[in-house]
């Protein structure tokens, strides 16, 4: 079985540095393929001396462009499983054998680990998608509110574990990589799901995830994540004008989260630096774009 791992990484040479060691030492991964995304920090000097890595530098294209560049090579070099994760998740050693305890029903399009944040349960997973009503969320059955001690189908998971079966890729092909960040994820599964592949989650596949922000104030955590609010705003309102199957869905959606962010942002810019007015505006082009479905790095 050839199996190859894809890793996307940017800046975070120390967070590599690990991922690749948890990779390595589970068994049975054909090869492992780190797509660099324009790292200006001694990232590619390090993995220039790595001889048994597959190398890809590319411009910074976002988490979307650098798992889109991975999983083509990947595919294109025969693989029967794709591994993908970001540089910020790290597989134990025996999370791989969990998985392949459950590649053998050719339903399976995914299989998605479990993660685990400073031990405790980490978790986005969810069991379907709400595409009719624009005042709930789109994800439904939440792992998050649930007891989970066996594998259990869903329909959504990050790109922090999911392991896809060769013929996903067939079918679906490869992440919609204009989306740049954010939202990525949801997209492949919603398309994994729609074509016809069941994903399943396994609790007891293992990977620990690195805690960002920890001793930041909420001032600080929102200035360093900003400019991904932009992307998040964006691209949920496009997935939910792209899938959405009313009009309320296709544009009321979008327009309640970002009704969300104006609304804080109006009430903090008197008092924090948080937010500027000057992000109104852009947040609210990001909604514009989104229901006009023009994706791409944002300017």
């Amino acid at each position: 079985m050839n199996i190859i791992a894809v890793v996307v990484t940017y800046n975070r040479i120390e967070l590599l540095k690990r991922t690749v060691r948890c990779l390595q030492q589970n068994k049975p991964v054909s090869s492992i393929v780190v797509v660099n995304n324009g790292s200006t920090d001694a990232t590619a000097e390090w993995l220039k001396t790595q001889s048994g890595l597959t190398v890809i530098n590319q411009a910074n294209v976002g988490g979307s462009g650098g798992f889109y560049t991975g999983m083509q090579y990947a595919y294109q070099a025969g693989a029967d499983w794709i591994w993908c994760m970001d540089d910020d998740v790290f597989p134990r050693a025996d999370c791989l054998e969990r998985l392949l305890q459950h590649a053998g029903r050719e339903d399976i399009g995914i299989l998605a680990p479990r993660r685990l944040q400073e031990g405790k349960l980490f978790t986005h997973e969810f069991q379907g998608y709400n595409l009719t009503n624009p005042f709930a969320s789109m994800y439904t059955g939440k792992l998050a509110k649930q007891t989970v001690t066996g594998p259990v189908e869903i329909q959504g998971a990050a790109f922090e574990g999911p392991f896809i079966r060769r013929e996903v890729v067939g079918k679906i092909g490869y992440p919609n990589k204009d989306l740049f960040i954010f939202c990525d994820d949801t997209d492949y599964c919603l398309r994994t799901v729609q074509a016809g592949f069941r994903i399943l989650y396994v609790p007891d596949a293992l990977m620990d995830k690195e805690k960002f922000f920890s001793n930041d104030s909420w001032s600080e955590r929102s200035k360093k994540k900003k400019w991904k609010r932009f992307y998040q705003v964006r691209n949920s309102t496009y997935l939910s004008h792209h899938y959405g199957r009313n009009w309320a869905v296709r544009y009321l959606r979008g327009f309640n989260g970002v009704a969300g962010y104006i609304l804080t942002a109006l009430v903090t810019c008197p008092f924090t630096d948080a937010y500027r007015w000057s992000d109104i505006p852009k947040l609210w082009k990001a909604y514009r774009d989104g229901i006009h479905e023009r994706l791409g790095i944002m300017k």
